[in-house]
């Protein structure tokens, strides 16, 4: 077990990794599986192939762990293994069956992709929807902060509202919208 708290960031555990903390890299390994998982996931027929796609991985971080350069995120850096690992597992999993994986992987990504784009438009709609149940003065707020990306302050300056006012409607805003959400949930 590791004295290395969860709340500790990625440079401190690579570093107590690095000086003999085994444990340290199961933290991480708790951290990112998800992630790995998912990711492998798109690739891989079944089950037993995402956990041998993860396995590798995290071995391969492990074993190249010195070799991270911290010029990017860690999390980037495993993504990056987990792909390669991936596109491996593809290729193996084509010479094993003497099939066209890439074909395979085109033909899960396309329909990954117009999945995604699915739910997505589900989801502008639904938006558009709820944000039209919502008070004017909910609807400006909401749309300025968290749509359009504008701070408190820009939205003072183009509403006129106190950065208090402001802040106050964006909170009840985000109830309203919670509250037609959740009614439009339960029917």
């Amino acid at each position: 077990m590791t004295s290395v708290p969860e709340q500790t960031s990625d440079e401190s555990l690579i570093s107590a990794v690095l000086a003999g903390d085994e444990g340290a890299f199961s933290l991480l390994v708790t951290r990112y599986k998800r992630r790995i998982f998912g990711l492998a996931s798109r690739f891989a027929r079944d089950s037993d192939e995402v956990e041998d796609i993860c396995q590798e991985v995290f071995i391969k971080a492990f074993e190249n762990l010195a070799a991270f350069r911290h010029d990017a995120p860690f999390e980037h850096w495993l993504t990056r293994i987990a792909v390669r690992a991936s596109h491996d597992a593809l290729r193996r999993r084509r010479r094993e069956k003497g099939q066209s994986g890439f074909d395979d992987y085109v033909f899960e990504v396309r329909d990954y992709a117009a999945e995604a784009r699915h739910e997505a438009g589900q989801a502008r709609e639904l938006l558009k929807w709820a944000l039209s149940r919502l008070k004017a003065d909910e609807r400006v707020v909401i749309t300025l902060l968290e749509l359009e990306g504008y701070s408190v302050r820009e939205i003072s300056g183009l509403t006129g509202w106190s950065e208090a006012n402001v802040k106050v409607r964006a909170h009840r805003a985000r109830q309203a919208l919670k509250r037609v959400l959740e009614e439009n949930d339960e029917q």
